[in-house]
């Protein structure tokens, strides 16, 4: 059955516009074969190691014995109540702050100063982001090295004649988490300085130079063009940033394994601490099944606060 339309002499036919041809939806059986391999792979290497931590958890455990000694939820209620804990889940919190308030509004403004036309641009752009390339384990024993007391540091110091400032930064707890704090900061930047870059790079040029003819300062323009259109980078990076910090590990195990008296422990360095040095591997996997927790809490709240409302604004602005 065709649609037809009524005309009067002299006149054309008014157009028709046809409807859309409908999607084809792929069968099921297809999506499921390709999703094989993945799922397979998440199974394995995700979903399988956590249920068998989960399962530990509720033992009292030394990791050799057979699991006979069930204490149920004892692990997480002694976990409630510890002291070290408690330091290690701060010192993560610390992580979190250091890397919102410092690295990533550090890392944007050297996006921005390396997205200007000058000459030399590439060399900093490398000089920038080869710390993130850099093995962790490595970059951990060069600051090792760097901040023991008679390392390049101190070196430095006595020889401007600051050697009142000399310390022994990682063995003084007061000063260890801070000097952590300065290392994980300068590993990681280079790699936000990358995305902010790239998502600078794909700021459409027109809207900046209609700010300009609109007579907008430099600020306005960053504070009403550029940052409204990388902002849902901005939030990604804050969500890497975020995840990282829960799970920061081997920077701090290489260069202090937690210490002086867990003042530079995170959760996970104290999880492999009650492990490995104190055979305790029901416990340390509740260390484990907690840090999973709360990474699975942060992807939740961002998928559904903010990776939501990103497509939907998306999606809209391709209509």
């Amino acid at each position: 059955m065709t649609a037809t339309t009524t005309t009067t002499a002299g006149e054309r036919p008014a157009a028709v516009d046809a409807p859309p041809a409908p999607r084809r939806r792929r069968p099921l059986r297809t999506v499921l074969l390709f999703l094989a391999p993945g799922l397979a792979l998440y199974a394995l290497f995700v979903i399988a190691p956590l249920a068998q931590a989960i399962v530990y958890s509720l033992f009292r455990w030394n990791g050799m014995e057979p699991l006979t000694d069930l204490v149920g939820a004892d692990n997480y209620r002694r976990l409630l109540g510890d002291a070290s804990f408690h330091r290690a889940l701060l010192n993560n919190v610390s992580v979190i702050g250091v890397s919102l308030a410092v690295q990533l509004p550090m890392a944007l403004w050297i996006a921005t100063l390396l997205n200007g036309q000058f000459r030399g641009r590439g060399v900093f752009r490398v000089v920038f982001f080869v710390p993130y390339v850099i093995a962790e384990v490595v970059a951990a024993i060069l600051w090792k090295l760097i901040l023991a007391p008679a390392g390049q540091l101190n070196g430095a110091l006595d020889a401007v004649g600051l050697e009142s400032w000399t310390r022994s930064w990682l063995a003084e707890p007061s000063l260890v988490m801070g000097a952590v704090l300065v290392v994980v900061t300068w590993k990681f930047f280079g790699f936000y300085t990358l995305l902010f870059l790239t998502a600078l790079q794909s700021v459409p040029g027109e809207h900046l130079e209609a700010g300009r003819m609109d007579g907008a300062s430099r600020a306005q323009i960053f504070r009403y063009i550029t940052f409204p259109a990388i902002g849902p980078t901005a939030r990604i990076a804050g969500f890497l940033s975020i995840v990282g910090s829960l799970q920061l590990f081997d920077l701090v195990w290489v260069m202090t394994a937690g210490g002086p008296v867990g003042a530079s422990s995170t959760m996970v360095t104290y999880m492999v601490a009650s492990g490995m040095r104190s055979y305790e591997f029901g416990y340390a996997s509740a260390v484990a099944v907690v840090v999973a927790g709360l990474s699975f809490v942060v992807a939740m709240l961002y998928q559904r606060f903010v990776l939501a409302r990103d497509n939907a604004d998306s999606s809209e602005g391709n209509r």
